[in-house]
């Protein structure tokens, strides 16, 4: 691996790729350290000092910002509401017929869903700096600050910041599509994989403070199993057969070739993770909006849904992934249309008839396949919860849950493409 590294370095054109992402992701980090305009950076840091904020409702964004959210930077917002409106999009594309010709149009079509992905990602960031600043402003973004967050918490203020935070998600955008234009692998995973990292050498050290070294080496090894299954599981995949039969098209034979359909375990990656956390700050944000409220469904959600140890809010946790993992899986790979293009083509599978068999079987065979990814996307999620209860470590434990899929899935695809353009020069690849 150490060779291939070296391989890589020594090839211009790749060296001049791996430089550049690096420059793009220093650029990025300096900018979720910089205090956005009127923010007390003093009182922000001693608020954040407070246990209560370890365990607060916006944990989930605070982890895509790598820290910057909290802290008021002017990248605070991160890459979550690029993420959103690219959900978003991905499910209206299922339910709005022009996106989904849009999607067939091939390059084009793409071209133009891109572009709305941006708009919505802007809208999204406008939205989501008003309410941060409003937060910060009436001092609820963090618990237990006596001190304003804010130099002045006039109206001027606000709006600055407020278009500042929004301008930084487009710089954002702007660094994710050169890294993907110009460097290697996806741009906005590899933005998304450097804020995940920055939070886990600060986690990571907390368990040593609050806990001893006898638990940290415990933990470590814990770590080191579930990142070894991760990518187990991650790589795992299963291989439907395709033939494809020969057809003469003009003057020249096609056809003929076999192939496969690849099915993976874990087909919907963590987007069903993401979709259960979102869903369950939901009823916690409302909590914080009416903290001195005496109603019955306050007292209700304080006690049960917003405690991550809680074994009422790991179970609904867990049962909100199985089902969001059946849900996303079900919009994004569609067994007839799949089924339609095989039979378009000439493919079928050996042993099965084209056609609504095709169909029948590639729904039974995604059924099967879904129900291990959901349980293990669910175990994976639990991991930092049940090390809440355990350890007493906050919920922001490194091995488990969103941060370690991230981790491991980016790393993965971004080796993958490494190696591919090693092998392109004749070079061994960081897989074997």
């Amino acid at each position: 691996m150490l060779s291939a590294f070296v391989n890589a370095f020594r090839t211009p054109d790749l060296r001049r790729k791996l430089l550049f992402v690096l420059l793009v992701i220093v650029i990025f980090r300096a900018g979720s350290q910089i205090p956005a305009p009127g923010v007390d950076f003093g009182n922000v840091q001693d608020c954040l000092g407070n246990k209560e904020n370890s365990e607060g409702v916006y944990n989930l964004i605070n982890l895509f910002s790598g820290g910057a959210l909290l802290q008021l930077t002017i990248f605070a917002l991160g890459i979550m509401p690029y993420i959103t409106a690219s959900i978003i999009l991905q499910l209206l594309v299922v339910v709005i017929p022009r996106l989904e010709a849009l999607k067939k149009e091939g390059q084009s079509g793409q071209t133009k869903i891109t572009q709305y992905t941006r708009y919505l990602t802007l809208g999204l960031a406008l939205l989501q700096a008003t309410g941060i600043v409003a937060l910060a402003r009436s001092r609820n973004l963090l618990q237990g600050c006596p001190e304003p967050l804010l130099h002045d918490e006039g109206t001027q203020t606000f709006l600055v910041m407020v278009v500042t935070m929004t301008a930084g998600t487009a710089v954002i955008m702007w660094l994710g599509e050169l890294i993907t234009d110009r460097g290697v692998g996806n741009g906005m995973s590899i933005l998304i994989f450097c804020q995940v990292v920055a939070t886990f050498p600060s986690a990571l050290w907390a368990v040593q403070v609050s806990q001893g070294w006898w638990i940290f080496s415990i933990v470590i090894a814990v770590g080191l199993v579930v990142v070894a299954a991760v990518i187990f599981i991650e790589q795992a995949q299963r291989r439907i057969p395709v033939q494809y039969a020969r057809r003469m098209v003009g003057r020249k034979m096609f056809g003929g070739s076999s192939t496969y359909i690849p099915l993976k375990v874990n087909q919907a990656g963590i987007i069903p993770v993401i979709f259960a956390s979102s869903l369950l700050y939901l009823p916690a944000m409302a909590v914080q909006f009416n903290q001195d409220s005496q109603s019955g469904w306050v007292k209700f959600v304080s006690k049960y849904l917003v405690s991550g140890g809680h074994p009422l809010y790991m179970a609904v946790f867990f049962a909100l992934i199985v089902f969001f993992t059946y849900f996303y899986v079900s919009i994004t790979f569609n067994p007839t249309e799949v089924a339609d293009n095989m039979k378009k083509y000439g493919g079928f599978i050996p042993g099965i008839r084209a056609g609504k068999p095709t169909e029948d079987y590639l729904s039974y065979v995604l059924a099967r396949i879904t129900l291990p990814g959901a349980l293990y996307l669910g175990l994976i999620a639990l991991i930092p919860l049940i090390a809440l209860v355990l350890i007493d470590a906050n919920q922001n434990f490194p091995f488990g849950g969103t941060s370690i899929l991230i981790m491991v899935g980016v790393a993965l695809d971004t080796v993958k493409q490494i190696e591919s353009q090693l092998q392109q020069r004749n070079y061994e690849g960081f897989l074997r």
